[in-house]
């Protein structure tokens, strides 16, 4: 049974060699760009494209709006390695195997990973087409059995019982809302809710997730976050709200995926001025700021 829920360790290691051999930067910064987001590796200049296809063990994304591509090159002065798509927990793709990306980024020498995706908006102050900063999550697919460090601990990474009392890194939350406020454009922030999908929160679900205490709702992200402040990387993470969840079986609104891929599109010019802000301010990587460390 455990061997179904790890990955071992070489996979990673293959993954990231195959990597190495396509391009010569050497990126520190990771973005993971969601449904509709993807047109924000178009920022990235001078780029290195590699398709998920050929990268061993790297999980495919079958969803629309997901490019699957690695784009790896220079944006603000930092070079980033950007995600054009991610897999996901409902496409049959073990815990383990999602968050294989993270660990492969973290072999590479990446130590910041910036995470954004489409969401609904459970807080009723929110409006579709808002960004919200990601303050703190609830990762219910984990607290359901379904965590991504379950089975043997691999050390290398990190340790056996995870801390993540800061998972989302409070200063560059900050810095997030003051490039934000220089471009006269509004953020607001809140907690996520991970589920496992793929189908949209019924209304009663809606209610339950805001009563204790989500702002946005979605299907990815807490795991991949999870994964990475275990493994000593720190996090910056943005939801787009890209509809409102509706709480009422009277409500005569419609959710789609075609409409969450729309307002992606629309969110992305003013995402974009955000995440260029904060890589041009981007301060030194402080190992201070993350509670978990490799064991020795």
């Amino acid at each position: 049974m455990l061997q179904s829920l790890t990955v071992p360790l070489e996979h990673y290691q293959e993954a990231a060699d195959a990597i190495r051999q396509r391009t010569t930067r050497q990126p520190t910064v990771g973005l993971i760009l969601g449904s509709g987001l993807g047109t924000l590796v178009e920022e990235i200049a001078n780029p290195d494209v590699i398709p998920y296809t050929e990268i061993p063990h790297w999980p495919r994304s079958t969803v629309q709006g997901h490019a699957g591509r690695l784009v790896i090159g220079e944006l603000e002065g930092k070079t980033v390695l950007a995600m054009q798509g991610r897999s996901h927990f409902y496409e049959g793709y073990p815990m383990a195997v999602v968050t294989l990306p993270v660990r492969v980024m973290r072999l590479l020498g990446i130590d910041t990973l910036i995470v954004t995706n489409a969401a609904g908006g459970l807080n009723p102050n929110f409006r579709a087409g808002d960004i919200m900063v990601i303050e703190d999550h609830i990762n219910l697919v984990a607290m359901a059995g379904n965590g991504p460090l379950l089975g043997p601990n691999l050390g290398v990474f990190g340790p056996r019982f995870s801390i993540n009392t800061h998972i989302y890194n409070p200063r560059l939350r900050k810095l997030a809302h003051k490039v934000a406020q220089e471009r006269g454009i509004t953020l607001r922030e809140g907690v996520y809710v991970a589920l496992a999908g793929p189908a949209f929160e019924t209304p009663a679900e809606v209610r339950m997730l805001r009563s204790w205490g989500g702002d946005s709702v979605g299907m990815s992200t807490a795991h991949e976050v999870l994964v990475a402040y275990h493994a000593g990387m720190r996090i910056l993470g943005f939801s787009s709200i890209t509809n409102l969840s509706l709480d009422s079986t009277e409500a005569h609104e419609e959710v789609s995926h075609e409409e969450v891929l729309r307002l992606g599109r629309e969110i992305v010019p003013r995402l974009a001025q955000v995440l260029r802000g904060v890589l041009a301010e981007l301060p030194p990587f402080d190992p201070a700021e993350v509670e978990n460390q490799p064991e020795a």
